[in-house]
């Protein structure tokens, strides 16, 4: 029962709960009793509709005001991923490029998680191939050392000194004021300040020239020569130099569609796109926080001084406080002021619309033929399927992979060693790792469960996999798919063909397949390593630490078999008498 007489009218946090208590939405509000009761007292739309009829309970907290609550939202939609909050579902974080000029000896490396360090941070890049790209410009001309080594001591100089790739600070052959000069080089590369690095350069290159050292001048005009072909190559969105993220949404059929391109020093250095589905928001100026929200939640994504929307949310003090504690620094927000961010933002809002629109012609197509033949409530957009995989008796193993919007999501993919049964029996296996499954669904928050199962098998496989779906009370379409011929079985019995090349019988076909591969991988895998260990294992006076130095050096019991005994006797733990051992025990066995 939802009971709203005793919320207080102070500003805080809500959380709306299924009726089994998990976390469906997460919000914010100025007046909790205000915001609370316009959810279920009046008319509502389709979308708020759609949500409050599965919200069963609720919990709310307080807080001194609106900015602890916007903090305290971001921080509770990043633990419990609410189904219909803004999500932007990614699980890889942005590369950076970072100058450690915090170190004596500054140096360059690839960072997923910038800090406030007292460092210089370039990014992000997305794709990362591009900082992959400058990166390798960078090492192949600016000599600035790539390792780690504590250089407080002299040392010996690798080989990339003699390739004249590193100036070798770790022997002390460059002083510390000309390597600072190469760095502060590579700083100018990187923030696009080609002006002041080709004259730096043109000076550079005319003092070694009247100095007689005309082979150093002449790497330095080579070096120059590079730099104005890849600046040409370079594409300059602003002449302002300026460090911008531009964002542009646009929806259709409650979907929402993100674009965001990201502008360093006046070039544009990537572009992310993301799809959200079902999120729930009351305004366009409410989305619009949520998405800022989800993109910033981040940790590995620094928000920039500027970041250029299609319209400005009002009430955006405490958003901006955020941000601006997320950079250390003041963070604006603006509509575009010139015309090239007013190009810049169309052109993240056609990359929002052509992204919607490409991933709903394809898949969505063939889910809603998938409906239509299989008689379901609604599209499935995920898709979980289930093998068992076993050889008379041993080493049995089982697999789940899931399929989303389109692709298969490998992060939620699940081996599953058989625990609970004994021998040969398919069915208890199965029912053994759907259970484990389906439960482990049930305690992530965050982790929508398939609508749709697919069981490698058949009629008794499949009422195995029902029964379990049923004591576990889970709200999904089961079915299952026999081979020779390619058939779905329904729960009632009824059969469909799926040896016709319509997309619908592909796409099961294709993830019924996944889940086969996945499972005799593992089931190969294991077998390998049994047979590895069974064979070593009998061999007196060869224990676990040692058969991991014979599996790890040669490969393979074939490879030991064909060693010789010197070889083995080589190896940590090993002498010629143990070697020779060894080498007897496996041509007995063989």
């Amino acid at each position: 029962m939802i009971e709203l007489a005793t919320v207080p009218a102070l500003p805080g946090v809500y959380l709306f709960k299924d009726k089994k208590g998990r976390i469906l939405y997460v919000g914010k509000a100025k007046i909790l009793r205000n915001r609370l009761r316009s959810y279920f007292h009046g008319d509502l739309d389709p979308r708020k509709s759609k949500m409050v009829e599965l919200v069963k309970d609720f919990s709310y907290i307080v807080t001194s005001n609106e900015f602890e609550a916007l903090v305290l939202e971001a921080n509770l939609i990043k633990q419990y991923k609410p189904p219909f909050n803004v999500l932007l579902r990614d699980d890889k974080s942005y590369p950076y490029l970072k100058i450690t000029i915090a170190e004596q000896w500054p140096r360059i490396e690839v960072v997923r998680k910038p800090k406030k360090d007292g460092n210089l941070y370039f990014g992000p890049y997305v794709p990362a191939q591009s900082m992959w790209e400058a990166l390798s410009f960078i090492r192949k001309n600016f000599p600035i050392r790539t390792c780690k080594y504590n250089l407080s001591k002299s040392i010996r100089p690798c080989v990339q000194y003699q390739m004249k790739r590193c100036p070798a600070p770790c022997a002390k052959l460059i002083s510390r004021e000309k390597y600072m000069k190469g760095i502060e080089e590579v700083i100018l590369f990187l923030k696009g300040q080609k002006k002041q690095l080709l004259s730096m350069l043109y000076e550079k290159m005319q003092k070694l020239s009247d100095d007689l050292k005309f082979e150093e001048a002449a790497m330095v005009r080579d070096q120059i020569k590079r730099l104005e072909k890849i600046f040409t190559e370079q594409r300059v969105v602003l002449q302002t130099f300026e460090n911008i993220d531009v964002i542009a949404t646009y929806t259709e059929n409650s979907k929402i569609s993100v674009n965001i391109l990201f502008v360093r020093n006046g070039l544009l250095v990537g572009s992310k796109d993301y799809i959200v589905k079902k999120a729930f928001y009351e305004t366009k100026e409410e989305l619009t926080i949520s998405i800022i929200e989800a993109v910033y939640s981040k940790e590995a994504l620094i928000p920039p001084p500027i970041i250029v929307l299609q319209s400005i949310p009002d009430n955006i003090d405490e958003i901006k406080q955020w941000l601006k504690d997320k950079r250390n620094d003041i963070v604006e927000l603006r509509k575009p002021t010139t015309n090239e961010e007013k190009s810049l933002l169309n052109m993240a809002l056609n990359n929002a619309t052509i992204h919607l629109k490409s991933k709903s012609s394809s898949h969505e197509t063939i889910l809603n033929e998938l409906k239509e033949r299989l008689n379901l409530k609604d599209t499935p957009s995920r898709i979980g399927a289930f093998d068992v995989s076993t050889l008379f008796g041993t080493h049995s193993v089982g697999s789940f992979v899931y399929w989303e919007d389109g692709a298969f999501n490998k992060n939620l993919y699940r081996h599953l060693k058989i625990k609970e049964t004994p021998g040969i029996d398919d069915y208890s296996s199965m029912r053994e790792i759907v259970f484990r499954v389906i439960t482990k669904f049930d305690t992530q928050e965050g982790v929508p469960k398939p609508e749709l199962i697919l069981i490698d098998g058949g009629r008794g496989h499949l009422n195995t996999a029902l029964k379990v779906v049923k004591e576990l009370k889970a709200e999904m379409n089961v079915f299952a798919i026999a081979k020779e011929p390619d058939r779905l079985v329904f729960s009632d019995g009824r059969k469909i063909s799926l040896d016709d090349k319509r997309p619908s019988s592909l796409l099961l076909r294709k993830i019924r397949d996944e889940a086969h591969r996945f499972a005799i991988s593992y089931h190969k895998k294991l077998r390998k390593k049994a047979s590895f260990e069974s064979v070593l294992e009998k061999i007196a006076g060869v224990g676990k630490k040692r058969r991991l130095t014979l599996l790890k050096h040669f490969g393979s019991i074939a490879r030991i078999k064909s060693a010789t005994e010197d070889e083995i006797a080589t190896l940590p733990g090993f002498n010629l008498k143990l070697a020779k051992k060894v080498i007897d025990e496996l041509n007995k066995s063989s």
